[in-house]
């Protein structure tokens, strides 16, 4: 989130590990514009944020040309924000999986490629997996689900990199160390991006932004060599985008 309050100790950090794959998490609804309030004014509200509420936002997105352009311009001003910290883009996806919506799909694209985007994560999280890891749990398919096939689609068409499955949406914010495990074995064939929100430690921020979450749990997993010992156990390859990207998968 090249906008939000910790960019800098973030990058900072990313610097000291060169192989730490980065992504562009754009930020449209919820957070604050990379770009001065006076220039996007359609985009945010009194407090200067963005909006909260996702129909709302993608209504006004899809329909009202001048909120239209402010979006153009802000997506571009986020890719230029992620260029000029010198970091390589591993990928590219939106904050709260905003990028499924027809408008903003269409303008990533179109604007990646003045940035090299070579890869999208595509929020496809299948449910056989989830019921075959917890069949105690009742787990239903998202009601977006045929937009996601629509973004994939215009991804591939586009030449770029997607995932096949991603996994962290229906645990969000709880993805620990016995979900992990559990879950491991029942990974499909094919790129599954893995995703968490850990944290050694909480802050006033981080409960504001996503009360409730179990930070310090989703770090203990990740760091657990319990872990990489089942990863291992069912072959289950570590890479990132770009890795895919160097091989020259193409999904």
């Amino acid at each position: 989130m090249v906008a939000g309050p910790a960019v800098g100790d973030a990058v900072t950090r990313a610097r000291r590990l060169p192989g730490l794959a980065v992504g562009l998490h754009l930020d449209l609804v919820d957070g604050l514009p990379a770009l001065p309030r006076t220039e996007v004014p359609d985009l945010v509200g009194g407090d200067g944020r963005f909006d909260r509420n996702m129909t709302r936002a993608g209504f006004r997105f899809f329909f009202l040309p001048r909120v239209r352009r402010q979006l153009a311009m802000e997506i571009r001003a986020q890719f230029d924000a992620f260029r000029a910290t010198g970091l390589r883009l591993d990928h590219v996806n939106a904050h709260k999986h905003m990028h499924v919506h027809p408008t903003i799909a269409r303008m990533i694209i179109d604007i990646g490629r003045d940035y090299r985007m070579a890869a999208v994560r595509v929020p496809f999280e299948p449910v056989e997996p989830l019921r075959a890891a917890f069949p105690e749990e009742h787990y239903a398919a998202p009601f977006y689900r045929p937009w996601i096939g629509r973004l994939r689609g215009r991804l591939r068409a586009a030449g770029l990199l997607v995932n096949d499955n991603v996994f962290g949406l229906a645990w969000s914010g709880g993805f620990d160390e016995t979900r992990l495990l559990r879950l491991i074995p029942h990974l499909p064939d094919g790129i599954s991006e893995i995703y968490l929100h850990p944290a050694s430690k909480s802050s006033a921020v981080l409960e504001a932004a996503m009360p409730g979450y179990r930070r310090a749990e989703e770090f203990a997993a990740l760091l657990n060599p319990a872990v990489k010992g089942r990863l291992a156990e069912f072959g289950v390859t570590l890479a990132s985008y770009g890795d895919f990207q160097s091989a020259g998968a193409r999904m």
